[in-house]
């Protein structure tokens, strides 16, 4: 994936989580990988809340939909609508296949809406599909 901006994942599930690191390291992937455990956490990140933040901002989010405190939806609404924000890339990665949650996804201008594999093994594909595009792909620079 093109420069060194990092990529965030915002998830609240370990799991997925780990599944999604081991695949960059096993494709051999150098990302910098900044995680949160819900919407506000990934606000806090992106608008410079957090400590020790290098204030570089990500070319592309890894969004899961439900999650507690604020959820995918209400955290799309929020980066949709702020100037600075709304031109980074957002993928969903949720394990919902309802149509309204995909339908709705979209219009809220996500780049693209990907269902959880059930085996761990698959993250490695997705990581690998999202390599292939974001590299062909000329993404925002946001500073």
């Amino acid at each position: 994936m093109r420069n060194g901006s990092p990529l965030l994942i915002v998830e609240d599930n370990e799991t997925d989580v780990m599944c999604l690191k081991q695949a960059f390291e096993k494709t051999g992937i150098g990302k910098t990988i900044i995680t949160a455990s819900n919407g506000e956490e990934a606000l806090a990140y992106l608008k410079g809340d957090l400590a020790g933040q290098d204030g570089r901002i990500p070319n592309l989010i890894l969004l899961d939909l439900n999650m507690p405190v604020m959820n995918g939806f209400e955290f799309l609404k929020v980066i949709k609508s702020d100037a600075r924000l709304k031109a980074i890339p957002v993928v969903i990665l949720t394990s919902s296949t309802s149509s309204v949650d995909m339908n709705d996804s979209y219009c809220n201008s996500v780049a693209g809406y990907i269902e959880k594999p059930m085996d761990p093994e698959e993250y490695l594909n997705i990581v690998r599909v999202l390599d292939q595009y974001w590299s062909l792909s000329y993404l925002p620079t946001i500073n």
